[in-house]
């Protein structure tokens, strides 16, 4: 075997090792030694996707968003086609972090690359809400509930956005719809919009 090929068997064999290391942390829930293992991964092997997320998973869970918010953004940087979901994932956090021009963007990357990520149109939804742009935020959460017609949480949100543009016999046929499987959500938005369906 050359030199070189030993080399790159080595190398393997180190990330192969640490990836168990790290496996094995997380099992016993030594959530920083993780980290730390995965910030060993990353010295070597700089943007490697399987650490970036791996880590940024652990940041984000201890608090620690920005950190989290730049690894998923390297990791959208060196690898922008390989999951929706990284790029659900830091539009989630931009989100929180009323970062909203940048979520908007990222949700629509993750919609672009999966268009039947539901949870991508209803974070696209909630973010134009949040920016006001209620045309747009009812064509998200409408795609969200053909994706989920069972789930109560883009219908709950469509309706106030109907409330919100004034539109409140949209908003009542929605809640005669929930009452249909959510009868309790349907009687929340009527308690709070004052809408009968």
């Amino acid at each position: 075997m050359s030199v070189e090929l030993k080399s790159i068997a080595a190398r393997s064999w180190r990330y192969q090792l640490l990836k168990m290391k790290a496996l094995t942390a997380l099992v016993f829930a030594q959530r920083q030694w993780a980290e730390e293992i995965f910030d060993e991964m990353l010295a070597d092997w700089p943007g490697d996707a399987y650490a970036l997320a791996s880590r940024a998973h652990l940041r984000s869970s201890r608090g620690a968003k920005t950190q989290a918010i730049n690894d998923l953004k390297a990791l959208v940087t060196t690898h922008p086609r390989r999951s929706a979901g990284d790029w659900f994932n830091l539009a989630y956090l931009l989100e929180a972090e009323g970062r909203l021009d940048e979520a908007e963007a990222a949700f629509r990357q993750a919609v672009e690359l999966d268009s039947k990520l539901d949870r991508a149109w209803y974070g696209l939804g909630l973010c134009l809400i949040r920016m006001q742009r209620f045309e747009e935020a009812v064509a998200a959460l409408k795609r969200n509930t053909e994706l989920q017609p069972m789930s109560p949480y883009g219908w709950y949100q469509l309706a106030r956005v109907h409330v919100d543009r004034q539109k409140p016999d949209e908003a009542r046929r929605i809640i005669a719809h929930l009452k249909g499987f959510e009868p309790k959500v349907a009687a929340q938005l009527e308690r709070e919009t004052g809408l009968l369906a």
